[in-house]
This record gives structure tokens, C-alpha cells and sequence, in this order.
């Protein structure tokens, strides 16, 4: 396995709208996240993975691009958005930004042209169909809800939208389309960046003659992934862009890719034969969902801690010394990681600080979203007029309106899995709207802002922030933690998740309760120790906790305790 500056790296994610305002309009900005700078470096990351900032009419959040080449008026400007590359490499920190290329805004110069008629040089660009008997040209359903066809009574035709109706999907079988995306690439990597995060990147290829998706519910429209996740030239694509843009660069490149097998994985990140360094999976961000569900990503299930080994060694074990993790709990697409896999109340601190051991110690790269290291929660607004997103407005009106769902029931489901739950603004302090702006948030802030907030966090020796830090720290310090082996142990426990990381002759113990109980727990014979160092743990550095004067077997954990020690 080579050793590359990627993979030694923590990454923060910055999601720009919801960070700091700087000019009192509501809205984070490229300015506000300049201000903060000296905060993101002191806690110690190497990355800041920025989420779209280019020019868009915001219909989801800047993931709909009308210009590549130019900064979103209410962000601010390029000459503010190079200040803030100059600030983060002066700092050390890189720079990874988003590129969102499976469609556009269709407010983006290339939609304009391609909808006037259908022999506009631009037309090619998207993806268009007649209708079929009066209807969408198949079956599909839009990520968003409703059909992913939007009827165009100007040439008579539907394009293709898998997200918003104003993100109609670019036609990657048009050889002019890639090569304007690459040099899209190319003239934002001599500006100085230092990567990409791809966004849905596994679409970009769709089946040919796009069938219509098999009948399992008894939906209007169907999902149809079978014929745009993974797809027949998705390799292909891929490979070009490799060759014309990322083999040029010494630069970071990750995957954003849904529905992803393990094979795929590694045939993606594979190190001699793949294109990208590292992608997001997706499969333990479904374990909480009901399989059996007509729409499983709109509903909710308790998880099972078992489930969650399952899919995470799976992955661990199968990239191991072929591909690279991302290894990631929450982002701006999903609720906060303490409310979901922790306690966001009795130990709110304790299991937010286990969530950071467990995604740190794995092997593969770390992303932190914004938040997280102060342990913001999920929000409970009272109307769904308080959501913004426009994914979470859709998904009520779906379950109240066409599925019969009681207001009180499908506004629970948007409590567990809204959006907007990772997108309240960022919680600097306990002042009017948590120090985020000086005039009306775009977004309301979680109430409970005046507990949780960075001015506490930093004055608190033992806060989450605090313990991050020395996360942070330990993986640099120690390479087993980058480029050791993983191996479960107490598979079958189900309170606590244990693994070791070997490298040479240096081996870890990772140990995390993720309950409110206090096990007693048996180590097997391969990992018991005669001596210890106890490298962290969220209830303090003590190696008295551990008792006995030759071999350890036995071991109490404390609720939601994480522990890590080195064995000798």
C-alpha cells in the first residue's frame, strides 16, 4: 500500500451557507469562513472539503450549477474565494471542492440554448425524449419524488431530471459535453485547488434506450437505478477523465457513488487500475431504514449495532491493501451523527466523543462535517414551514397527500431523516442566533444553541472539540492507525464494537460500548494483554480502569466509554 498525503489527512467539511454570515444578510459566506480560518486550523485538519459555492439559483442548495466559472453573488466573489484559498494553504490546510457534473442548474447557459429547439448545438448536451402515449417517456421516479421527466411545450419533449426539475442530467455519451467538463477541471486545478469531491458520480452513465423500471410498488413512478446507478460506460468515463485531467494533478479525488458494492469499490479506488483515490458508501447510512418500506429511505427503524459491524468490516476487509475508505457518520445530505448513532441527551458528550474514536481508528480517511466536533444534535422544528430543504418539503407532502400519512406521524420521519438537520446554521456562540449572523438566518438555528456552541467548546479542556484535537493528533502520530490492518473481534456482542489494527509489530485494541449499559466483556485469547497503554479514551486517561496483574481477559465498560489502548 503506498503511502499518499490523502490518506494521512482528516477533512472538514465546510457546508458554506449554514457556516459563519459575514455581512448580516443570513447567509454563510465565503468571508465568514475567512474570519474562521484560525479555527479550523486549530483543530488540526489538513482538508476543507467546500460544498458548492459556484453561480446557481438555489433550488437545492448550489448543487444546481449555472456557471462553473463564477462564485454564487451571495457567497461572494472569486477575488473572495481565492483570499480564502491563499488563507487555508498559508495555514497548511488544502482545498477540495465540489464538482457536480451528472446535470446543472437549468438556468445554466448550456439548458438555455439546448431547450430553444431541437437542433440547437446545446440540445445534445441533456437528455431528451418524446413522450410515450401521452406521458413521461418511462417510468422513473425522481430522487426528489414525482417523475424524473420534466415536459418541455416548447420542442414538444421531456428531459431528464434525477434530482429537482431545475437539474435536468447532462448527456455524458456527448464526447463535447466531457470535454467542456474537463476543462472546466483542468481551469479550477491552475487556479490552485487541491482536488474533488464528485457529486452522484456513479450516474453519470445511463442504460441505453432507458427501459422503463421494473413494478414493485404501487407507485405512479418506480426507481429505476438499475439503469443509471453503476452504469455500462461508467468505467469508461472515468478513465477518460483520469487520463485528460486527474493523472495531471498531485490532488485529492473522492467518490461521491449510492448503492455501491464493495466490487465497485475497489474496481473505482483500486490503486494500479482505478480512477479515483477514495469514495463515500452509503450502506451504513441505511441501516436505520426499513427495508420492507415502498420508499425505505423515507422511513425509520431502530438499528442494530450488528448490522453496523457488518457493513463497516465488510468494507474495511475487502479494500483492505486493493482500494481507500472514506470514512464518514454524517454530512449535509443527513441528519447529525449524536442524534442518530449516539444520545443526544443523557450522554450527549460521552457518545459523541465515541462516534469521533470509531471513525477516526478505522482505516481510510476521516471527514468531519461542520458541527460535529462541537456535538450539534438534530432539530425538532414545529412546522414544516420551518424546512427549507427541498427534498424534506417534498417528502411530507408526499407522505400527508398521496399516502395518507397523519401530519403528526410523517413529520417524525422528518425529525429523523430531514436535511436540514446537518444545515442549521453553525453554532459559534450563546448570543442571538448563536453568533451565525446579525440579521435573519436563512435557516433557524437549533434552539439549544446556548449549550452547545464553540465559545464553550474551547473553553472546556474536556469538551468534544478538546477530544477531537487529541484524535487528530494520535492518527499522526501513529501510522498503524493510517496504514494498519483492521480485524473485528467480539463479532457477536451486541453492545460493544471491538477491533484491532495491526502494522508490524505495533497493535491497537479499539473498544466502544455504544449503549447506556455497562458491560462486562471477555477478550478472546489473540488480544488479551500482560501490558498496556491506554492512548485515549472519553472518560479520561486512566490505565488504572484496567485490573489485574498478568493477563488481562476482562474488561467494564462504562456507557457510551471508548477506549484505545496499545498493546505490548
Amino acid at each position: 500500500m503506498q503511502k499518499r498525503w490523502w490518506k494521512e489527512s482528516v477533512v472538514y467539511q465546510i457546508y458554506p451557507r449554514s457556516f459563519k454570515d459575514s455581512n448580516g444578510d443570513g447567509v454563510g459566506d465565503l468571508r465568514g469562513i475567512i474570519e474562521k480560518l484560525d479555527y479550523v486550523q486549530k483543530l488540526g485538519v489538513d482538508v476543507v472539503w467546500l460544498c458548492p459555492v459556484y453561480q446557481s439559483p438555489n433550488d437545492d442548495n448550489g448543487y444546481d450549477i449555472s456557471d462553473y466559472y463564477d462564485i454564487n453573488n451571495e457567497f461572494g466573489t472569486l477575488s473572495d474565494w481565492e483570499e480564502l484559498l491563499a488563507g487555508l494553504h498559508d495555514r497548511g490546510i488544502k482545498l477540495m471542492m465540489d464538482l457536480v457534473v451528472n446535470h446543472t442548474s437549468d438556468e445554466h447557459s448550456w439548458f438555455v440554448e439546448a431547450r430553444k429547439s431541437k437542433d440547437n448545438p446545446y440540445r445534445d448536451y441533456y437528455i431528451w425524449r418524446s413522450g410515450k402515449e401521452g406521458r413521461e417517456p418511462n417510468n422513473w421516479a425522481s430522487f426528489f419524488g414525482g417523475s424524473a421527466w420534466q415536459y418541455d411545450e416548447a420542442t414538444d419533449e421531456y428531459y431528464l431530471h434525477l434530482f429537482s426539475r431545475k437539474q435536468p442530467d447532462l448527456n455524458w455519451e456527448n464526447p463535447k459535453l466531457r470535454a467542456e467538463i474537463y476543462t472546466m477541471m483542468h481551469w479550477w486545478l491552475r487556479k490552485g485547488i487541491d482536488g474533488f469531491r464528485m457529486d452522484v458520480i456513479n450516474v453519470i452513465s445511463k442504460v441505453p434506450g432507458l427501459p422503463d423500471a421494473p413494478v414493485v410498488t404501487s407507485d405512479r413512478y418506480q426507481f429505476g437505478g438499475q439503469y443509471f446507478v453503476n452504469g455500462p460506460r461508467l468505467h469508461e468515463f472515468l478513465s477518460e477523465m483520469k487520463q485528460e485531467v486527474l493523472s495531471h494533478y498531485d490532488i485529492v479525488t473522492v467518490g461521491e457513488t449510492p448503492m455501491l458494492t464493495t466490487e465497485h469499490g475497489i474496481a473505482l479506488t483500486h490503486e494500479e487500475t482505478g480512477h479515483l483515490n477514495m469514495l463515500f458508501q452509503f450502506e451504513h447510512m441505511v441501516i436505520d431504514e426499513d427495508p420492507n418500506s415502498a420508499l425505505p429511505h423515507r422511513s425509520v427503524q431502530p438499528w442494530r449495532l450488528h448490522n453496523l459491524k457488518q457493513v463497516m468490516t465488510r468494507w474495511q476487509k475487502d479494500l483492505e491493501r486493493k482500494g481507500w475508505n472514506s470514512q464518514y457518520l454524517t454530512n449535509h445530505d443527513t441528519p447529525r451523527a449524536v442524534s442518530r448513532f449516539g444520545d443526544d441527551s443523557q450522554y450527549r458528550v460521552e457518545s459523541a466523543k465515541l462516534l469521533a474514536t470509531f471513525l477516526h481508528l478505522l482505516h481510510g480517511t476521516p471527514y468531519v462535517y461542520q458541527g460535529e466536533e462541537i456535538g450539534m444534535t438534530n432539530v425538532r422544528f414545529e412546522s414544516i414551514e420551518d424546512y427549507q430543504d427541498i427534498e424534506t418539503r417534498t417528502v411530507y407532502h408526499e407522505l400527508v397527500e398521496e399516502k395518507g400519512i397523519a401530519p403528526d406521524a410523517a413529520m417524525e420521519i422528518i425529525y429523523a431523516r430531514s436535511r436540514d438537520n446537518s444545515r442549521t446554521p453553525m453554532q459559534w456562540d450563546g448570543t442571538l442566533y448563536a453568533g451565525f449572523t446579525t440579521g435573519t438566518p436563512w435557516l433557524k438555528v437549533n434552539p439549544n444553541y446556548r449549550e452547545i456552541n464553540v465559545q464553550q467548546a474551547l473553553t472546556d479542556p474536556n469538551s468534544i472539540f478538546a477530544y477531537y484535537q487529541q484524535l487528530i493528533r494520535l492518527r499522526k502520530a501513529h501510522p498503524v492507525i493510517v496504514y494498519g490492518t483492521y480485524d473485528l473481534i467480539l463479532e457477536s456482542h451486541e453492545q460493544v464494537y471491538a477491533f484491532t489494527r495491526t502494522l508490524k509489530d505495533e497493535r491497537l485494541l479499539v473498544l466502544l460500548n455504544f449503549t447506556q449499559d455497562t458491560p462486562v466483556l471477555t477478550l478472546p485469547d489473540e488480544v488479551s494483554f500482560d501490558s498496556q497503554e491506554l492512548l485515549i479514551s472519553n472518560y479520561g486517561m486512566n490505565n488504572d480502569e484496567v485490573e489485574g496483574s498478568e493477563e488481562i481477559r476482562q474488561l467494564t465498560l462504562r456507557p457510551f466509554e471508548a477506549r484505545v489502548y496499545r498493546l505490548q
